[in-house]
């Protein structure tokens, strides 16, 4: 009896210790895992809200600024600038202005053309001559001749297209500009074609009454205003103190 049990116990032990050896193969190591960190941008976005000093708000997205075009300059000419600079980029020399009048302020103007390659071929630039005209010797406008054989076959729509491309959308006001010497008295005036303007400078593009010919008065509106109002009163200065 003491035997036989002894023969029971010792066949399952021997059950026992096979089972337990095939469950120990059948389990596989875990591989090693590598804990990841959230990055730090990561931590500050995921912060509730009510833990900031102050309340997150999406920024608004604006629009790219629309391209506002420069008024103010004819190539490299600068309305506001003065007689010195100016005759410098014209090649001349300040000496070549003339007085138009000294009373009740200073208006000088300063005529200037255009460097042309001997060479006809070569000749493109449709600018023949600007006029510069200064207020206590500030650029306040310029008036732009553009050369009739250089801008022959163009139309005033042609003209205006090209134009564009320099100074914006154009309007078609029903106006009328003064393009006349400040030597001379403004009772005549040219109808404009097209003209980009803003609140402080305005570029008016006409066609000459007087011969085929575009032109182009480019102005500042302040000092333009000034100047005009000196003309008047110079001009009304000098009547009266003519000759009988």
């Amino acid at each position: 009896m003491t035997k036989a049990r002894r023969l029971v116990i010792s066949i399952c032990w021997a059950m026992l210790s096979s089972a337990l050896l095939v469950c120990a193969q059948d389990v596989k190591p875990s591989k090693p895992t590598l804990a990841l960190q959230p990055p730090v941008i990561q931590e500050l976005d995921l912060r509730p809200l009510h833990s900031l000093l102050f309340p997150l708000r999406a920024q608004p997205v604006s629009a790219p600024a629309a391209y506002a075009p420069d008024l103010s300059r004819y190539r490299d000419f600068e309305l506001g600038m003065d007689l010195l600079g100016a005759a410098k980029l014209a090649h001349m020399q300040p000496s070549e202005a003339r007085v138009a009048h000294q009373r009740p302020a200073l208006i000088q103007e300063m005529q200037w053309r255009p460097q042309r390659p001997l060479d006809s071929l070569l000749q493109t630039d449709p600018v023949k001559e600007v006029l510069f005209s200064f207020y206590n010797g500030e650029l306040y406008r310029m008036v732009v001749n553009y050369d009739r054989y250089r801008t022959e076959g163009m139309t005033d729509e042609d003209m205006v297209e090209a134009i564009s491309e320099k100074y914006g959308t154009a309007t078609k006001p029903a106006a009328k500009i003064v393009t006349f010497s400040s030597f001379q008295v403004y009772n005549d005036s040219e109808k404009v074609i097209a003209r980009w303007e803003n609140s402080e400078y305005s570029c008016s593009f006409f066609r000459s009454s007087y011969e085929p010919t575009f032109g182009m008065l480019v102005l500042a509106k302040r000092l333009d205003g000034l100047a005009q109002s000196a003309i008047t009163e110079a001009n009304r200065l000098d009547e009266q103190e003519a000759p009988q």
